[in-house]
């Protein structure tokens, strides 16, 4: 295919600002499917954990045909956490569709992909999505946008950027904001001839030395390991040998088993690509992602993917409760290493290093805690038992003083609650640096925090504003450290014994503080079953039951009502634990507990 004919493009925005439902609209509008088939809603979020969530997790690419031309489109998570396959991305496409929500306008991760986009020089088309909403204020949200590329220091040409407004919901667009209102039908169109107008074709020749970049890993389990990513110049065929070279060096000649290119949701065997494309090759197994896969008699290097470094690291080692093996069964040490040096392969913002004070423990370093619990959660689904320590930051040195990494929480709540906001990240030593009020009775707040300070805070920030406030974040570099944060004020109620919980004593324990476990739930020494009311740790015992005597007396078995215990999702019961405190987490489970005397 010629290089013209081509437009590579990714999708960017914020999280939830409907960069998957836009692609499925353009899926649906290139005449993918048939109008009678049936098709999930956002059909690019194939993984079960992304369905659940709402989110994307991994980015994907798909392919669409409009005339003549085809579009390669990758969609990318909007969570700051998975901003290492954001970057990933950009370094597959020509140019970015940087989608924006009509009424919230940009939020942190808008400012995160943006600057990447940016500083990669690509051009822009700058959508504003949900114009449908009630509460949209579209040109107030576009002058933030020109205010957002001016602040990150866009060249003039950059900012020259056209501007569609689109209900990617009802799979619409318009060029003007007087079209959208006058407008009760409509289709992508518009947005279709932007992406040909403005994303320039892919620059490679096909008849130059044959240069591609490994950006992605599939597995198929006929031909193996599958190399995805942008073929930057030349051609390749089925068959043909082809150097692979890691850190400049050539590593390994090898044929080419398959090729195949993107159509739909679909990979296609093909017998040769060619320069533009994104395709994916078979028959490399020692490739990498930021490896190149080049011409061997003329064999050159492209600039790998360099992304972020990680600012949260967790210890991973066996479940070593009295319970381990009961419900999991990949248990051993080598199993979790195997399946945690698999996730830094295909995971670019993953590290993963022993602990050298303990072994059989891996210290896993992630963006935060949402992909760090992402990663477990898929581990437990697969049949894992793990036990996790607490997340820590991680400190750098700068100048020979420590560091520690810096974010900007944007939180969007009611204007009651701005006191008590203020008051506990300021706690946690925050800082202020933006009030905006847009009179809606709502309160824009962008407070600079180090992440030291934001774990934990989540749930009770959702707790202060009672559900209605929005908290997003994204690290924007270091600061030096910033002295000691008080952690979580209450201990902890602790099990002395094994056996199982009875009703009797869960009733007589509630008294004392919040109940975490239900009666005839397994419990052992050190397993943590309520917090305690006050501040220290108190060792109770959860298997107390009713001494029986022949004396009966009315009222006196009446059957005991018991408060519905508190119950910790993953990502909350990481917030949740303090340092001398880990997580046994199984397939079926998730239980805290207390460090072992010679751990702590």
């Amino acid at each position: 295919m010629n290089p013209a004919n081509i437009r590579n493009v990714a999708i960017i925005a914020h999280v939830d600002h409907g960069k998957t439902t836009l692609v499925d609209a353009m899926l649906w509008q290139s005449g993918l499917f048939r109008d009678n088939q049936a098709v999930h809603e956002r059909v690019m979020d194939s993984m079960d954990l992304e369905r659940e969530k709402g989110i994307t997790i991994m980015a994907k690419n798909t392919a669409v045909s409009y005339g003549d031309l085809k579009i390669n489109i990758v969609d990318t998570p909007g969570h700051a956490d998975f901003g290492g396959e954001v970057e990933r991305t950009l370094t597959m496409v020509d140019g970015v569709i940087l989608l924006v929500d009509s009424s919230e306008g940009p939020l942190p991760q808008t400012r995160f992909v943006l600057q990447k986009a940016l500083g990669r020089g690509l051009p822009i088309i700058a959508v504003i999505n949900k114009i449908d909403r009630p509460d949209r204020r579209p040109q107030a949200v576009l002058e933030e946008l020109y205010s957002l590329f001016i602040d990150l220091d866009a060249e003039e040409e950059q900012l020259d950027f056209p501007v569609l407004y689109t209900n990617a919901k009802a799979g619409r667009a318009w060029s003007t904001l007087e079209e959208a209102d006058g407008a009760d039908s409509g289709s992508l169109e518009p947005l279709f001839q932007a992406i040909v107008k403005h994303i320039p074709a892919p620059t490679g020749a096909a008849e130059a030395p044959a240069r591609f970049l490994v950006t992605n890993l599939d597995w198929s389990d006929y031909v193996g390991r599958l190399l995805i990513g942008p073929l930057r110049q030349g051609t390749l065929s089925a068959g043909q040998e082809v150097a692979l070279l890691k850190d400049g060096q050539v590593v390994k000649k090898s044929p080419l088993k398959l090729l195949y290119t993107y159509q739909g949701l679909q990979r296609v065997e093909v017998d040769k690509v060619y320069a533009g494309d994104i395709v994916a090759l078979a028959g490399l197994e020692d490739a990498y992602i930021g490896d190149t896969v080049s011409d061997p008699e003329n064999p050159e290097a492209l600039p790998t993917v360099v992304v972020d470094e990680p600012t949260l690291s967790m210890e991973f080692s066996v479940n070593s409760s009295p319970l381990a093996g009961k419900e999991g069964k990949l248990l051993t040490s080598r199993q979790i290493k195997d399946r945690l040096e698999k996730e830094a392969l295909y995971n670019v913002s993953i590290r993963v290093s022993p602990v050298p004070s303990q072994a059989d423990s891996y210290q896993v370093s992630a963006r935060g805690e949402l992909q760090l619990a992402v990663l477990v959660e898929t581990m437990r689904r697969e049949g894992f038992e793990l036990t996790l320590g607490p997340p820590r930051i991680i400190v750098s040195e700068v100048d020979g003083k420590q560091h520690e990494p810096l974010e900007l929480a944007v939180i969007d709540a009611p204007e009651e609650f701005v006191g008590v906001i203020t008051e506990k990240l300021s706690s946690r030593r925050g800082q202020v640096v933006k009030l905006a009020n847009h009179g809606s009775g709502r309160v824009r707040l962008e407070i600079k925090v180090p992440t030291r300070g934001l774990i934990g805070y989540r749930s009770q920030f959702l707790t202060d504003t009672r559900g209605t406030g929005l908290l997003n974040t994204l690290v924007i570099g270091t600061t030096p450290w910033l002295g000691p944060i008080k952690g979580r004020p209450n201990g902890s109620l602790v099990s002395d014994r094994s056996g199982g919980a009875v009703t009797y004593a869960l009733y007589h324990l509630e008294p004392r503080g919040t109940i975490f476990a239900s009666p005839n739930d397994p419990v052992y020494p050190g397993l943590i079953i309520g917090e305690n009311s006050r501040g220290e740790d108190l060792y109770v015992n959860p298997c107390k039951e009713k001494k029986l005597t022949n004396i009966r007396a009315s009222g006196t078995d009446e059957a005991l009502r018991l408060t519905p215990p508190r119950r910790f999702s993953l990502e909350e019961a990481i917030e949740y634990i303090r340092e001398d405190e880990m997580l046994e987490v199984t397939p079926k489970s998730i239980r805290l507990r207390k460090k072992p005397a010679d751990k702590k």
